[in-house]
């Protein structure tokens, strides 16, 4: 899936999303703007709960907040049963300012700092997913501080080299993240856990990476997490209650890429639970998953209008839009590839080959190289598909640009869920003495 499942063309060629014209948005609330489509959130909700429980009846998924943590948006993923997966005081505070129960949620981050655990603690967060020997004492003295028994997971890290960017794995040998099954690190771990009675233990988590396609990983991950977990359990009595092997599920960024199959994940890893746990005479653990990606990517929409032109002979010809780096600095990044279509009139008519170039004084400020697209026009509107995620969590104000507004589409509907900022929001926190 590429475009939002509401996504069409009317008669006159315009493009639209749950019920609105882009070119009627982009006159109401100006560009670069991003449009996420509510209609498309719920329905990947609806699947990966659906496949999840039908291939594991104690499964639990948790919306990974960093993919895009948006309060409206997270609200709504929350009606539809998805937990949350924060990784910092602030995305804590924006689920709790969305009305996620703290208890709903899994804290994450391989550094966290002591006032972001005390406002965990003090909010009644679900689980803290430890990753490091600093955290782990510190929520030992927050246990006693707070006079509280905190429940833990333990971030793992298994080896598992996986098939991404190198940029964004995050399970491999070589990672930031996690205690390393491979030392003993994490036995000792457990022990530390074991004799702390501020401390209890719930069980252990992955993260391999993002944007995978292969479900194998997963399936090896999780019988590793289970196997790990019958080892503990005989060595210091802990009986794991939960299993995540994380999420990472890759989407469609461009037009013939396919995504992961949340239902063909969801099998391949449930049965593997169920065979290791029984294998191991364990009971079944919940098993958490936390797709980010794949629930926000394919449903948001980044929109931008044509503004210079640039040709160099037998070289290139550069198309610069209203946006750029500031507010999708993937491709910058790591080359992240998209695709994108004209949206305010017919897409067809001659095509030639063009570089979508950003406004910013960056010489690898590019969001699509070597498109092939009809010919346009300063004042065209472009949209790029797949945008909904890991775009606007990056942005910046590079340039002291203000970043974009974003709305949200429904049956007709367009809600404002983030306006745009302004030149004083840019320097709102700049300190000037006379």
């Amino acid at each position: 899936m590429l475009w939002p499942e509401t996504t069409r063309r009317t008669r006159d060629g315009q493009m639209e999303i749950g019920g609105v014209g882009l070119r009627d948005l982009a006159s109401e609330f100006g560009t670069p703007l991003y449009i996420f489509d509510e209609a498309t959130l719920r329905t990947r909700c609806r699947r990966i709960v659906s496949a999840m429980t039908a291939a594991y009846a104690s499964s639990r998924v948790l919306y990974a907040g960093k993919a895009y943590l948006s309060p409206a948006i997270v609200r709504i993923l929350h009606q539809e049963g998805l937990g949350l997966d924060v990784v910092s005081g602030g995305e804590l505070y924006g689920g709790l300012m969305a009305g996620i129960p703290a208890a709903d949620m899994t804290f994450h981050g391989n550094n966290k700092g002591i006032e972001e655990l005390r406002d965990a603690i003090r909010a009644g967060i679900g689980h803290i997913a430890v990753d490091n020997e600093l955290e782990l004492s510190r929520l030992s003295l927050l246990a006693r501080e707070f006079s509280t028994k905190i429940p833990l997971l333990l971030r793992l890290n298994p080896g598992i080299d996986v098939h991404t960017h190198e940029k964004i794995k995050t399970g491999a040998i070589d990672s930031k993240f996690g205690f390393p099954l491979w030392t003993g690190d994490a036995e000792r771990i457990c022990s530390i856990v074991a004799a702390d009675p501020g401390l209890q233990l719930d069980g252990y988590h992955v993260h391999l990476g993002s944007q995978l396609f292969d479900p194998d990983a997963s399936r090896v991950a999780v019988t590793m997490l289970i196997e790990f977990g019958a080892r503990m359990r005989d060595q210091f009595g802990i009986e794991p209650k939960i299993i995540s092997p994380g999420g990472g599920f890759g989407i469609a960024y461009g037009r013939t890429d396919e995504e992961a199959e949340f239902e063909e994940w969801a099998q391949i890893t449930g049965k593997a639970a169920i065979e290791t746990s029984e294998q191991y005479n364990l009971p079944l653990p919940m098993l958490t998953v936390e797709p980010g990606r794949s629930i926000v990517g394919p449903a948001g929409v980044a929109m931008y209008e044509v503004g210079a032109h640039k040709r160099i002979e037998n070289v290139r010809h550069y198309v610069s839009v209203d946006g750029g780096m500031a507010d999708n600095i993937r491709p910058t990044l790591y080359g992240a590839k998209y695709t994108a279509e004209i949206v305010n009139r017919e897409a067809s008519g001659p095509e030639e080959v063009v570089t979508i170039a950003g406004r910013y004084c960056e010489s690898g400020d590019v969001l699509i190289s070597d498109i092939s697209m009809p010919v346009l026009e300063s004042g065209d509107l472009i949209a790029m598909p797949s945008a909904g995620a890991y775009a606007l969590p990056m942005a910046s104000n590079y340039n002291a640009t203000p970043r974009p507004a974003v709305v949200l589409v429904s049956n007709g509907n367009a809600r404002l869920i983030r306006r745009r900022e302004t030149y004083a929001d840019v320097f709102a926190t700049e300190v000037l003495r006379d």
